[in-house]
């Protein structure tokens, strides 16, 4: 694949990404920010010191989420494209638009589900801030370890194939991906910060819509970005076009 080739798809996955990112937006609104409001409710009849708002309730839920879910949506998307062009051909006989979806469900599970079943997302008024610092590193650190644990296990899963089969090593690839997964989780540190009075059933809805915005977002990049990789890659031909043009011109 030619650097044009590379640059083109590119753009067109941060302009997919930008698409997702908008129903991500939609789909947080909707479902995320009653959550949050609840939360910051709860924190505020618990809490004692009742310190200044910096940034009103109202910035941060239009313009300040809409900023942060867009802007890492589309950075996402670029990077997303980067890694397409590299899995393209090389991850089985996929087309432009499924290769465009198994990139996207790689990077939905690598990225966010599992270091979410590890550490997954809480709303305000959870968590100690003495501790955000360790909380987002041990975060970042389980996605890098399962990113490269995925990409490991595709490294494998192709140099089996020739002696096990396409099936048979992706099954062995996929289970060392799960065993090494579940032994990050055993020994990187377990991180319960939940106050005994927070409501369960808050809690397990923020983060359901915490895991219903990424499938949103992914999967929508999948389409969309899949779309538009197939317009680059596998073009209509001037023969299917010329009879179309001619009709329309009568």
């Amino acid at each position: 694949m030619n650097s044009a080739t590379v640059r083109t798809l590119l753009v067109r996955g941060m302009i997919a990404g930008l698409a997702a990112g908008v129903l991500a937006l939609v789909t947080a609104y909707l479902l995320g920010e009653s959550k949050v409001d609840a939360a910051i409710e709860f924190e505020e009849a618990h809490s004692a010191e009742h310190g200044m708002e910096v940034v009103s309730r109202s910035l941060q839920s239009t313009a300040g989420l809409a900023t942060g879910i867009l802007l890492f949506a589309v950075a996402m998307g670029g990077i997303a494209a980067l890694a397409y062009c590299f899995a393209l051909g090389r991850i089985g006989r996929f087309g432009a638009r499924a290769t465009a979806l198994v990139v996207s469900l790689a990077a939905l599970v690598t990225v966010y589900v599992v270091p979410f079943l590890k550490y997954p997302a809480n709303p305000p008024s959870i968590g100690n801030p003495d501790t955000i610092g360790k909380r987002t590193v041990l975060y970042f650190l389980m996605m890098v370890l399962s990113v490269l644990l995925a990409v490991a296990a595709v490294i494998i899963g192709k140099r089996l194939a020739p002696r096990l089969g396409n099936w048979y090593a992706a099954v062995a690839a996929g289970g060392g991906f799960v065993v090494a997964v579940g032994l990050a989780y055993a020994l990187l540190p377990v991180i319960n910060e939940v106050p005994e009075a927070f409501p369960a059933t808050l809690l397990w809805q923020f983060r359901l819509a915490a895991l219903a915005i990424q499938l949103v977002l992914w999967t929508s990049f999948g389409l969309v970005f899949g779309e538009l990789a197939k317009r680059v890659l596998e073009p209509e031909p001037a023969a299917v076009k010329a009879p179309a043009q001619a009709v329309a011109a009568r």
